[in-house]
């Protein structure tokens, strides 16, 4: 199997290096990534790259949406995957999809019909201190088994006739100790605590509340959500779908012909 391997976090970051390292045991795997941190750029693309060589592949002067084109309309790469992350920093809920430079690698890449998988790890916010803070291959494990089982199986039991891509969430892995997390089949979670607060001297600050609810452990998501799943210390699988879909709509359909 050959991999297009890619993230957002830029190529030098530890959770792409791991997941090279893992896959690299089962597949053949070409990094394709930018070379700094892309984190929320969404699928913003580039009317221009520089790709410059790197010993896992390639480095992109672009966003993760840009690696993935790149690749795949213009390398002589043709991947049977694609696959992006490990993320630093949990992709969760329906609104972050279109959001994460993570995910929308995985996205992108179904346009062009290649399956994808987006990995990602929750790095709970009253135990880590991301502005002090230096991750470590460990902390990557747990999502890095759980992207290569995924590789190896499923496409053998056609996973991907239905789905086009999968947004994986692990928990983060402190030690060894911690033992493998189970898996669950999980739906992305509509709940959203989105706020802004004005700091009295013309600036706005922007916040997710919902990362203080997960480190209360108290979310409102229900049984079955990916954010859950992640808060109770499980693997998190959504099976996802790229394009937008577009329902009959009797009452817009009688605003067009009234037209």
């Amino acid at each position: 199997m050959k991999i297009l391997l890619t993230n957002d976090d830029g190529i030098d970051a530890v959770g792409i290096r791991t997941l090279y390292d893992r896959l690299s045991a089962v597949a053949d795997v070409t990094v394709v990534a930018p070379t700094e941190d892309q984190s929320s750029v969404g699928r913003q693309l580039s009317r221009t790259v520089e790709l410059t060589e790197h010993e896992m592949g390639y480095a992109v002067e672009g966003t993760p949406s840009d690696c993935v084109v790149a690749t795949l309309g213009s390398l002589d790469f043709d991947p049977d995957m694609v696959v992006s992350g490990i993320n630093q920093g949990a992709n969760l809920g329906a609104y972050v999809l279109g959001r994460s430079g993570t995910v929308s690698a995985a996205v992108e890449a179904t346009f062009f019909d290649v399956p994808a998988i987006a990995a990602s790890v929750y790095f709970p916010a009253g135990e880590f201190t991301f502005e002090d803070f230096s991750a470590t291959p460990e902390h990557f494990e747990e999502a890095a088994r759980a992207v290569e089982y995924l590789v190896e199986h499923a496409p053998n039991v056609d996973v991907f006739e239905t789905a086009d891509y999968l947004n994986v969430n692990a928990p983060v892995s402190v030690s060894a100790s911690d033992g493998d997390a189970s898996m669950e089949i999980t739906r992305p979670s509509h709940v959203y605590r989105m706020d802004a607060d004005s700091n009295g001297d013309g600036t706005i600050r922007i916040h997710d509340r919902i990362w203080e609810l997960m480190a209360e452990g108290s979310v409102p998501d229900p049984v079955g959500s990916d954010r859950r799943a992640v808060l109770e210390g499980r693997v998190s699988v959504s099976p996802l779908t790229a394009p937008h879909t577009t329902t009959d709509h009797e009452a817009l359909s009688g605003l067009a012909e009234a037209y």
